[in-house]
């Protein structure tokens, strides 16, 4: 294989057996046509390079830096692109957004899971390529469910079609409204949105006129699609379930229809329901996202002096003391609603920066630094909304950048809490105990920074295209308490609105996540931490389940900073503070002052 002057002798291969280099390469070029094919690539790499790292130098490690090696990187980043821009799933993603409000996701042909918005992922529990029978909906209702939509991809019949199914929450149900269309190339598909069900206050005329009802007629009526047993609307009206059951065969009568589900479904088609779910009325999402439990939040914006764009979001209330809040390179900008709640009742203004190449923050120049850069940023936020001090809340491995603040900026900090917390890593074991996803990326960083920027950019278009619950699993597959974590609703809502200013349909911020990695952070900054011993408070809140931080390596923290007030616990992974936040709020308390 050649390009331009680039040719392969034997001399320019990389130190590794002939026929794992030669599967690698054809891993990496699946992956830049089919990032769904990123797993094989990561465990044929890492087995490949765990023996290369062993024989490294710890302290300036350089492998696989070669022309040869960089070539192929560099055309499968190419590739990469190319199909990526083909924009097959972003037709999908218009045709979803104008029901960002509701649940709504595409089935296709197979009765399969095509595309999904956040509400939906939320409520229903998809992940991108289930089957429609693995909704989050009692058996019964999924196989009502997988007929009516097999029906509507016959293209026989009516071209929609109403359900009432199941919510999560007992004694309610939506309606989900189904719908057939089909894609620019003519895929039919089934389009599904879902309202809550509840009638508007001129509901039970509208029957009566339609149907020629009497007043009870209507009530029992109403009460069979608000889902009431017939003992339970007989004892809201007083009648016995003979009585109710004789009005509901008169009714059936008069509607000319043959059973009680075909009778509801009649009902909600003739009742218009308060926001009909497949209204063409589609308002644009806000900039910060919405979803079932969340607030939309308006993005702040400086002009920086340079002339970039910087912006920011303000959590909880809108005036108060701060808590300067770092969300991790995956721009998990957002809490758990209950936690926003909590934040806004104390009083607390939490000030999340967007930063330079996430979400509509312009990217910083390569020519400079990433890391300063980011800390004049995030000051000028904190002078724009007039707050003097504050304590520092960090995810993971964004305790790096919480010492960096405090060692620049010693009068501005009350305290460090980390949840999740890394310090320097002293040795390769370090980077061998974590687990795979989190080694392939960070010794990748940390060994063949070069290569890193296609490793990265191919996991950010596997998620867009596996969907973030799909690529939350992936990542934290081995961890039982962080699945557990994400799989709460509120929880993966949080990650999945919060993340839209590092991965949405028009934006990918793979390129910051690279640079950051890639900076001080997983280099020996031992001495900008002792330098803090007895300056201010820091506070560590750390799982015994964390996919970068095994037990092994915080014990190695624990030993070496005695001085930091380490609080275990074994319930918990990388994603600690959207399990234990209200942990993480009142380690914050203490420190939060005008």
């Amino acid at each position: 294989m050649t390009d331009g002057d680039v040719s392969e002798t034997n001399q320019q291969r990389p130190s590794l057996p002939e026929q794992t280099w030669d599967a690698a390469i054809e891993r990496l070029y699946d992956v830049a046509l089919d990032p769904t094919r990123y797993e094989a690539l990561l465990d044929l790499w890492e087995d490949a390079m765990g023996p290369l790292r062993s024989e490294a130098d710890f302290a300036a490690p350089h492998l696989m830096d070669n022309q040869v090696i960089t070539s192929h990187f560099q055309r499968a980043s190419r590739f990469l692109d190319l199909v990526e821009s083909s924009g097959a799933h972003d037709e999908l993603d218009q045709i979803l957004r104008p029901f960002n409000r509701v649940p709504a996701f595409l089935v296709d042909g197979t009765l399969r899971v095509r595309a999904a918005n956040t509400a939906a992922r939320g409520t229903f529990g998809i992940v991108e390529q289930a089957s429609l029978s693995q909704l989050n909906v009692m058996d019964a209702e999924a196989s009502v469910l997988c007929n009516a939509v097999a029906g509507l991809l016959s293209g026989k019949g009516e071209p929609t079609a109403i359900l009432r199914i199941p919510a999560q929450e007992e004694r309610k149900f939506l309606i989900l409204r189904l719908q057939r269309c089909q894609t620019s190339e003519g895929t039919p598909m089934v389009l599904a949105a879902a309202n809550e069900l509840f009638f508007p206050e001129d509901g039970k005329e509208i029957l009566r006129d339609a149907f020629g009802l009497t007043r009870a007629e209507a009530d029992v009526l109403c009460g069979l699609v608000e889902c009431g047993s017939l003992a339970e609307i007989g004892a809201r009206r007083g009648r016995s379930v003979d009585t109710i059951r004789s009005q509901i065969k008169a009714i059936m009568s008069k509607t000319e229809t043959q059973s009680q589900v075909d009778l509801v479904r009649l009902a909600l088609s003739v009742v218009d329901m308060a926001s009909p779910a497949l209204s063409a009325s589609g308002s644009s999402q806000p900039p910060s996202g919405g979803g079932a439990s969340l607030e939309p939040q308006e993005f702040k914006t400086l002009a920086r002096p340079d002339g970039r764009r910087l912006d920011y979001l303000i959590l909880g209330a809108s005036q108060g003391p701060a808590v300067l809040y770092l969300p991790l390179t995956y721009g998990l900008t957002r809490w758990p609603a209950s936690a926003e709640a909590e934040a806004r009742k104390r009083g607390w203004r939490i000030i999340v920066p967007i930063r330079a190449g996430y979400g509509f923050s312009d990217p910083l120049p390569r020519s400079e630094n990433y890391d300063l850069a980011m800390l004049g940023d995030v000051v000028a936020i904190l002078d724009a909304e007039g707050v003097r001090r504050c304590p520092l809340l960090t995810l993971a491995a964004e305790s790096y950048y919480a010492v960096q603040f405090a060692r620049h900026f010693p009068d501005r900090f009350t305290a460090l809490v980390c949840t999740a917390g890394a310090l320097p890593l002293r040795d390769r074991e370090a980077y061998e105990r974590m687990d795979k996803w989190h080694r392939f990326i960070l010794a990748g960083a940390k060994y063949t920074p070069h290569l890193l920027p296609f490793m990265v950019k191919s996991g950010f278009f596997l998620a867009r295209r596996i969907g973030k619950h799909g690529f939350l699993n992936a990542v934290y597959g081995a961890s039982e308490a962080d699945v557990a974590t994400f799989e709460i609703p509120e929880v993966f809502e949080a990650l999945a609105v919060g993340s839209q200013v590092s991965l949405s349909k028009e934006h990918s911020a793979h390129e910051a996540f690279s640079r950051i990695l890639t900076g001080g952070m997983f280099g020996d900054w031992r001495a900008d931490l002792e330098a803090l011993r007895g300056q201010i408070p820091i506070t560590f809140l750390n799982g015994l389940q964390d996919p970068m931080v095994p037990p092994e390596t915080l014990d190695e923290f624990q030993r070496d900073y005695d001085w930091i007030d380490f609080r275990i616990y074994e319930d918990a992974g990388q994603l600690l503070f959207f399990r234990h936040w209200m942990d993480g709020i009142e380690a914050l308390a203490p420190f939060v002052w005008e």
